[in-house]
């Protein structure tokens, strides 16, 4: 079954999560925005050239659709790394209205807090959801190739486990990103990703020709949530690619890098 839900064209929503828990948690669509060009028309990200005054048009438009104001968000400059910053309120609306003032060298939000919405931006890769309903602990993170192999996943579910969390409490959620027959990768990544591999997994890719593979990021990160002690039980992937879904999505590979960004974003609202 399909976890991801389009509620309406300007986004996708985790529908189970929404109607068992309350909680604000989806990614945009490219539908529905303000932007034109190669950026039409929901682009919501602040560092692609496309207009300042469109994007935050975009990005307050998703806010009063989601009932989630701009000021309440926190955004990052993301450089495919694994840090991920713990946030608190008083660090709200920091990197919603301008990418200089983003958390830099930043892949990753986690808070316990309510009224703040945590956001990361995406053309291809993997966004993934981490929350523990009993607590209020949330998080998300940005998981291209190298984020994955070295290991951003796991670094999340040792936030959670810091707070005195068992893995096998959180509940995990893998978004749109590009599938295996979309994404194709030479050795070296290839050579990064098997140190995440055991004997136990069916390998997350396929040689198609010398020196070139397709990888299946989503299924590489299942893996390694598996054996960080996440319940598959409590692990779900969506089936959307953002590559092969072009009326929905943008796409860093298929639109040849000139093109916008989809916005994950998760959070509780104060009134929970």
């Amino acid at each position: 079954m399909e976890p991801f839900k389009l509620q309406q064209r300007e986004f996708v929503m985790i529908d189970d999560w929404n109607q068992t828990y309350g909680i604000i948690a989806g990614m945009t669509t490219k539908q529905g925005g303000f932007s034109q060009g190669a950026f039409s028309s929901l682009n919501m990200g602040l560092h692609v050239k496309d207009s300042e005054g469109d994007v935050l048009k975009n990005r307050r438009e998703l806010g009063e659709i989601i009932h989630f104001p701009i000021e309440q968000w926190v955004g990052a400059e993301q450089t495919h790394q694994t840090h991920i910053e713990n946030i608190s309120e008083h660090q709200s609306g920091r990197g919603s209205m301008s990418y200089e003032d983003s958390f830099k060298g930043t892949d990753g939000f986690f808070t316990s807090s309510k009224g703040i919405l945590l956001t990361m931006c995406y053309a291809d890769c993997i966004p993934i959801y981490f929350l523990h309903p009993s607590s209020n602990a949330i998080g998300i993170v940005h998981a291209g190739w190298k984020g994955t192999v070295n290991g951003i996943a796991e670094e999340m579910v040792k936030r959670f486990k810091a707070k005195g969390i068992k893995a096998s409490e959180i509940k995990v959620a893998i978004g749109p990103g590009i599938c295996q027959d979309c994404y194709i990768v030479n050795d070296f990544v290839i050579d990064q990703a098997k140190r995440f591999i055991g004997g136990e997994y069916s390998k997350p890719y396929q040689q198609i020709s010398e020196g070139q593979y397709s990888l299946d990021l989503k299924l590489l990160n299942k893996q390694i949530l598996i054996r960080a002690g996440i319940i598959e039980s409590s692990l779900q992937v969506t089936n959307y690619c953002t590559s092969c879904h072009h009326d929905l999505f943008f796409s860093h590979r298929r639109d040849k890098g000139h093109t916008g960004r989809m916005m994950s974003f998760i959070g509780w609202k104060e009134e929970r």
